[in-house]
């Protein structure tokens, strides 16, 4: 089975400057309405949005907030077009979602603020389709707007992995793409498949830190630019048994990239919530 992971509309996104798509019946989605489908900023599904602006800095024109179904399956964060949503997070989940950091670098915050879980739907005050980093910038307003959020930042040591190169050097190509951070995604019964196009090195350690690993990772390849490569793994390293079998991260990451991943400590950024409260009412 294939997914599409790349920067488009009516995808399910992850990570920083990237956007997971992958099909709603998978996760339990279902299919997310049209809005606007008369009158300015009209959309039609057979209609392909125009992105906004560059230099544009949205914020939610049109919010509801509330709680998430209990029995809801599925999450994630979604365009579609001008329709933006986020379904069954948690504002830890939206903070690190947005900020780009792990969950171990946000410090502090009430009890609910890791287990309530919460659906937001809208549209930007600004015409046309934002990208991540305007999806991103909506996502910090609403929970400062709503959720009462304030924080601030500090540097404090933790426990992370370092991304470094391996000995003999790393496998990669330079990439030639024009198109940010396009992602396909093969599952197979045998491990997990990623295509990896014009992603950088940070954004490499993002994504395993947000979606694979279980505290942050730090890039020390020095490696500057884009790149393409592949790596597959399994998920589950404990159960690779068969020496046949894909290998788990640590060791696919050292022998198809030539990268390495050290556990050390070292100082990081870390997010000091200092006020948070449950949204105001729509």
């Amino acid at each position: 089975m294939i997914r599409r992971v790349e920067m488009g509309r009516s995808g399910w996104l992850g990570g920083a400057g990237w956007v997971v798509v992958v099909a709603a019946m998978l996760l339990g989605l279902g299919t997310a309405p049209v809005v606007g489908q008369t009158g300015q900023g009209a959309s039609t599904e057979s209609e392909t949005p125009k992105p906004m602006a560059a230099d544009a800095d949205p914020a939610f024109e049109v919010v509801t907030i509330k709680l998430s179904d209990p029995n809801a399956s599925g999450q994630g964060f979604q365009i579609s077009g001008r329709y933006v949503r986020v379904k069954n997070k948690t504002v830890n989940d939206m903070i690190s979602w947005t900020y780009g950091i792990h969950e171990k670098q946000i410090v502090g915050g009430p009890a609910w603020f890791t287990t309530d879980r919460y659906e937001i739907n809208g549209v930007p005050d600004v015409a046309d389709e934002p990208n991540m980093t305007q999806f991103r910038s909506m996502i910090r307003k609403v929970l400062a707007d709503r959720f009462g959020l304030k924080v601030h930042s500090e540097k404090r040591e933790l426990s992370v992995y370092a991304l470094t190169i391996a000995k003999g050097g790393p496998k990669l190509n330079k990439s030639g793409s024009t198109a940010n951070d396009l992602r396909n995604q093969t599952d197979d019964p045998n491990g997990m498949e990623m295509e990896f196009n014009n992603d950088s090195m940070a954004d490499f350690a993002l994504f395993i830190m947000q979606y694979v690993l279980d505290k942050p990772v730090i890039d020390q390849t020095g490696l500057m630019g884009r790149w393409d490569f592949v790596l597959k793994w399994t998920p589950n390293e404990l159960e690779v048994a068969d020496t046949n079998a894909v290998p788990g991260l640590f060791t696919a990451i050292q022998e198809q990239l030539g990268l390495k991943l050290v556990s050390t400590k070292a100082p990081v950024d870390v997010l000091v919530v200092d006020h948070v409260e449950r949204p105001s009412a729509n």
